[in-house]
């Protein structure tokens, strides 16, 4: 009985364990028309910062403050308005923010109607960054 006990017990603390661990979020594609892009996670994005090889672009307006390493700020619906200011190579990597990642979902749709095929967007942008632990630059 006691040994019944004891396993249990191990058995009540293994399952207490599993379900305290925070569910991991990965990368997930968005098909839009033209192509699809990419949401990525508050915990992806500071891993991608680490070694940083893309455009990181706020598209927030008003500006609501920056994620550090942000290169540019295009308002969202400008975007098309804007593309000097992006590179001419439709390949290269572009990360876009803003304030929830409603706004940020929108650029990053016109951006794949225009050709752009390899974009990301922060899920929850400046909001699940901060929830996540980050912070904001000029604020």
């Amino acid at each position: 009985m006691k040994r019944f006990l004891i396993l249990l017990f191990i058995f009540g603390l293994t399952l207490a364990a599993c379900q305290n661990k925070p569910a991991q979020i990965v990368e997930q594609k968005i098909s839009v028309p033209g192509g699809s892009y990419t949401n990525v996670s508050a915990d992806e994005l500071n891993t991608m910062l680490k070694n940083k090889d893309f455009v990181f672009i706020n598209v927030h307006t008003p500006f609501a403050g920056n994620i550090a390493g942000t290169d540019l700020s295009i308002p969202y619906d400008q975007i098309g308005q804007n593309l000097s200011q992006l590179p001419a190579d439709k390949n290269a990597k572009l990360v876009l923010y803003c304030r929830s990642g409603r706004m940020s979902a929108i650029a990053a749709e016109t951006l794949v109607k225009l050709g752009y095929t390899n974009v990301l967007n922060l899920n929850g942008g400046m909001d699940g960054w901060e929830q996540a632990g980050y912070l904001l630059e000029g604020k």
